[in-house]
């Protein structure tokens, strides 16, 4: 058994770790599928409003939000989509994070055309753009200086194919037609976040109502394979509800951790296109 200071280091460790994670689990789970398209579900002004919680532990607030402009690119427009994750109250002794995630994705295509980081994790700090070519398989990052205005380093980076980024892959899961799934489907899907190439299965495990802080929701259900680590707990640690509307929103996130369970839940979505 842990003495009581022993077990309170092994939780202060695992709720930093929680925090960083909160948010990349948010979206690497959600990016996994490739079945039959459809339109948007989504549109311009768009945003959805998460709690992050640990046990008893009001961790953090998180939010997706798409500007209410489009932006263009090479006269073709982009969805502008950013994410942001910030601790609170007394989750802020563990660390403090103000995380912006975002992505700038073809409409069209369904491919970023660009993705950025911007991390304060403590007096950590990380300031990363990657500019994607997805025709010619390659993706260039540029890594900037803590505070984001002189460029530090530069990389290209060979491509297996046409990839995701890490938030673009949660807005593409949502153009997709789920209505055909059958429980035990697979399929993977290739991510590029941290210069590393992601291929993570993601089993299709059936449907449940729930009750959400915006009433009761038809939710179809997922769970991400996640690769063995001593922060998960299980072959499956991840469990993600999306609606079955026309929408397709995350309304519930639970990952098991070696001590305890992270919880993410929306708390309010407006902007919605249905």
């Amino acid at each position: 058994m842990l003495k009581i200071p022993a077990f309170c280091q092994v939780l202060s460790i695992n709720m930093k770790q929680s925090i960083k994670i909160s948010f990349f689990l948010l979206f690497l789970t959600l990016s996994q599928l490739s079945w039959g398209q459809q339109e948007h579900p989504f549109t311009y002004g768009e945003e959805l409003e998460f709690e992050v919680s640990y046990g008893w532990f009001n961790l953090a607030d998180a939010k997706m939000k798409i500007a209410k402009k489009p932006e263009t690119i090479e006269n073709k427009p982009h969805y502008k989509i950013d994410v942001y994750g910030k601790t609170k109250g007394a989750a802020t002794i563990f660390g403090r994070v103000n995380d912006n995630w975002g992505t700038i994705w073809d409409v069209n295509s369904k491919l970023p055309s660009v993705s950025y980081r911007h991390i304060e994790e403590g007096k950590y700090r990380k300031h990363e753009k990657v500019f994607f070519d997805q025709q010619k398989e390659k993706a260039r990052m540029q890594l900037f200086d803590k505070e984001n205005k002189t460029l530090k380093e530069e990389n290209e980076y060979l491509l297996p194919g046409k990839v995701q980024d890490i938030v673009s892959g949660f807005y593409y899961l949502r153009t997709l037609d789920l209505r055909n799934l059958k429980v035990g489907d697979t399929v993977n899907i290739l991510g590029f976040f941290d210069k590393e190439i992601y291929n993570i299965k993601l089993i299709y495990e059936g449907q449940e109502r729930i009750d959400t802080e915006i009433g009761e929701k038809d939710t179809y259900i997922f769970s991400p394979q996640i690769p063995k680590n001593k922060l998960f707990r299980g072959d499956f640690p991840v469990t993600v509800w999306v609606t079955q509307d026309q929408n397709k929103i995350p309304v519930k996130i639970k990952a098991n951790l070696f001590l305890g369970s992270l919880n993410l839940e929306l708390k309010s979505a407006s902007g919605l296109r249905y």
